[in-house]
């Protein structure tokens, strides 16, 4: 499988007392796949599946199957802590005719690098589906290192790794040594540089509510290979990288940035809280300055082409 442009980790949109609305769900689902990503990712920390039983994360995942039908790829986050949850997940993406899996380290155990291939080996097997890998050691607390990544490589089916370090020498490592194995975007504020290391995708959480200056960038440098334009949008969009990270805030800065254009997204599910007011105004200030900006961009580049 190939993962081309931009993939939306998609929110989950939460009533009051913490019940899903599904409803604003589907109108999330619509919205992007009329924004024109290019593919979905449900069941993955932005949708706060760590707060799902493993029955309503597969409840939902089938849920967003049957809103997206065929028309966008859609990738089911398999993470657990649990190798038998994990298991079930990979299963029910099978069985929902998902089109990959999300596959992670489990948080908190710390495995080997053996103990951990041997493990995303066996979700393989439930599944049979194409696989991008999630490398996220802050928040599954170890790396899938070279070891891990020699042993999985060998599957047919893992296609590429969401690479969330932070490490550039990470993204080094992975465009020259793991050529066979894809290399997605899984950091914001280093996004340009993985385009220029050859990444097709990029997994991002702020294309929930900002689709079309994630996919401008994605343009520029992925498809135009015009990185003086990307360089000129990464800039503008760094200040939204910067408050989305700050304080771990990130899932609501998310939430809000998708209510301010008019989504309803609902409150997180504890231990998770709103922003306060002060934090909705930065957000809000920052992401009005990247949109004008980001547009101004846009229509110079189309002047420019013009002339």
């Amino acid at each position: 499988m190939k993962f081309e442009g931009i993939y939306t980790p998609v929110i989950t949109p939460h009533a009051e007392d913490g019940s899903i609305n599904w409803d604003a769900l589907t109108a999330q689902i619509e919205h992007l796949i009329a924004s024109g990503v290019n593919g979905l990712v449900n069941g993955g920390s932005t949708g706060e599946y760590y707060a799902q039983s493993v029955e309503e994360r597969r409840e939902v995942a089938s849920f967003v199957k049957s809103v997206v039908g065929d028309r966008l790829p859609l990738i089911v986050g398999t993470v657990a802590i649990r190798l038998p949850d994990s298991i079930a997940m990979a299963e029910h993406a099978a069985k929902i005719g998902a089109s990959a899996i999300l596959v992670g380290s489990p948080p908190y155990s710390v495995p080997t690098e053996r103990e951990n291939a041997l493990n995303t080996l066996a979700i393989d097997r439930a599944a049979d589906l194409p696989i991008m890998l999630y490398n996220y050691p802050g928040r599954m607390g170890i790396d899938m290192g070279e070891e891990f990544l020699d042993r999985v490589g060998r599957s047919r089916n893992v296609c590429a790794i969401k690479e969330s370090s932070g490490d550039i020498n990470r993204v080094h490592l992975l465009a020259r040594d793991y050529p066979h194995i894809q290399m997605s975007c899984g950091m914001d504020d280093q996004a340009l540089e993985f385009f220029a290391w050859g990444a097709r995708s990029w997994v991002c959480a702020g294309s929930n509510f900002l689709p079309a200056e994630h996919i401008a960038l994605w343009r520029a440098c992925a498809v135009e290979g015009d990185f003086d334009k990307g360089r000129r949008i990464m800039a503008a969009m760094m200040p939204l990288m910067r408050v989305l990270e700050q304080g771990g805030k990130f899932i609501q800065c998310v939430k809000h940035g998708c209510e301010m254009m008019g989504q309803y997204a609902g409150p997180p599910r504890p231990p998770l809280r709103t922003l306060n007011k002060d934090d909705k105004r930065q957000l809000e200030q920052v992401v009005r300055v990247l949109k004008r900006t980001v547009a101004q961009i846009e229509a110079d580049t189309q002047l420019e082409a013009a002339q």
